[in-house]
């Protein structure tokens, strides 16, 4: 597959190479970051509710990097520990609610990279925020942090009782529609973007609602099929356990906590799904995915249970 950065509609004039980046920095990005930080990453959303005054700030990162070997560009994403009381196993961004000796969003989201997966900030320039996505089920106001990973490291969970897995996951990978799903949610039935990933669960819910809207405000996503909806049982079961959660605790969340269950309904920008954010996916890597578009020529031997733990098979 073709570098993601060879087709970015940000690519900068005057680049001497395919990729379009300056100073290590694809084009693609550079355009990226001003459109995030314009606000163009969420679009509104009919009835969703202002955040009150006293909703707690919360950050993610979301760390674009140079890449291992020649895959070209890849983003930073963890999993979470399966035996967790709240959002066992679900994939996510670095990030948690904000300490009181965070001055920015960026400070948040850089102190909990590094709790949950021992990121140095010192390597990490931060490209911009996007405006906070009010989360009214645990009553966080989470700002989306993009940065640009200058000095790579060894990432890794830091807490296994928290994070069970850390992966650098190929942009090449995301945006080819082979790795592409629409999920069905278990509740509302509308169905939203997820991605099978080589290492994780199938991302879903907020993180995929942010990766689906990112990709294509970058100019790098590819056609890919609009067939019916799927189920994955992995992310289903999860989701009945959120709930469960709820309700034994009234609603409650956990402080530090955020629900990407909740998170990805809010006005994150569509492709055209429906519903952005909110996942199900099928864990059996199935062919019930989206192929429209291009030949799957991967190692299926990816996608058939090589991670750790009885869900991983969701990976592609």
């Amino acid at each position: 597959m073709t570098s993601p950065g060879a087709r970015g509609r940000g690519d900068a004039p005057g680049s001497d190479d395919d990729s379009g980046s300056v100073d290590g920095l694809p084009g693609w990005l550079t355009t990226l970051a001003a459109t995030v930080v314009s606000g163009e990453l969420m679009a509104p959303v009919e009835g969703w509710p202002q955040a009150p005054g006293h909703a707690r700030p919360a950050a993610v990162l979301i760390l674009f990097g140079p890449g291992e070997g020649e895959r070209g560009p890849d983003v930073l994403l963890l999993e979470r520990a399966a035996a967790l009381r709240k959002h066992a196993g679900q994939p996510a961004f670095p990030g948690g609610g904000a300490d009181p000796a965070d001055r920015r969003a960026a400070d948040t989201a850089l102190r909990e990279a590094a709790e949950e997966v021992g990121l140095d900030p010192a390597g990490v320039e931060v490209l911009g925020t996007a405006p906070p996505i009010y989360v009214p089920a645990s009553n966080y106001l989470v700002t989306p942090v993009l940065g640009w990973w200058r000095v790579p490291c060894p990432v890794y969970p830091v807490d296994p009782g928290e994070t069970s897995t850390v992966v650098r996951v190929p942009v090449a990978d995301l945006v080819d529609p082979a790795n592409r799903v629409r999920l069905r949610h278990p509740r509302s039935g509308q169905p939203s973007p997820a991605f099978r990933v080589a290492g994780l669960t199938t991302v879903w819910g907020f993180t995929a609602g942010v990766l689906d809207a990112l990709l294509r405000l970058a100019g790098l996503e590819l056609p890919w099929g609009q067939g019916p909806p799927v189920d994955d049982p992995a992310v289903n079961a999860s989701i009945a356990r959120a709930m469960a959660q709820l309700a034994e605790a009234g609603k409650a969340e956990a402080v530090g906590e955020i629900d990407p269950d909740e998170i990805g309904a809010p006005g994150l920008a569509t492709t055209g799904t429906g519903v952005p954010g909110q996942g199900g996916g099928r864990a059996d890597g199935a062919a019930e995915t989206h192929q429209a578009s291009a030949p799957d020529t991967r190692d299926r031997t990816a996608g058939t249970g090589t991670g750790a733990g009885p869900t991983k098979g969701t990976a592609a």
